[in-house]
C-alpha cells in the first residue's frame, strides 16, 4: 500500500517537473498534479493497451517510439477531463511524453 501512494506522489512530482521543463504543458498545483497522474494512471490501464495493440505494426517500424505518441493521447485525454490541466497542442505532448518519460525514469532510480 506505502509503495501505491508513493508512486502516486512521484508520478504527481513528474508531471509537475515536466510543466516546468514544457512550454504549453500545463498543471494549476500540486493538488491538480494528483488528481491528473490517477486520471493518467487510470486511461493508462484501460485505453494504453488497446491503443498499443491496434498501433503495434506501425510501434513495430518506429522501433518503438511510436509508444511516445500514445503516451501523448493519454495525456491530451486526461488533459481534456481536467479543467486544471492544459496542453497547448500535439507537439507539445509528444515532447511532454518524452520529457515525462525521462523524469519518470530519473525518479525511479533515484528513489526506487
Amino acid at each position: 500500500m506505502l509503495h501505491i501512494l508513493l508512486v502516486w506522489v512521484f508520478s504527481a512530482i513528474a508531471l509537475l517537473v515536466t510543466s516546468k521543463l514544457v512550454k504549453g504543458f500545463d498543471i494549476k498545483d500540486f493538488r491538480s498534479a494528483m488528481v491528473a497522474s490517477v486520471v493518467i494512471g487510470l486511461l493508462n490501464a484501460i485505453l494504453k493497451p488497446i491503443l498499443f495493440i491496434l498501433t503495434l505494426p506501425i510501434n513495430i517500424l518506429t522501433l518503438g517510439l511510436f509508444t511516445f505518441v500514445i503516451i501523448a493521447i493519454v495525456l491530451r485525454m486526461a488533459a481534456g477531463l481536467m479543467s486544471s490541466f492544459k496542453i497547448d497542442g500535439w507537439a507539445t505532448a509528444i515532447i511532454a511524453s518524452v520529457v515525462l518519460t525521462i523524469v519518470q525514469i530519473l525518479i525511479d532510480l533515484v528513489i526506487f
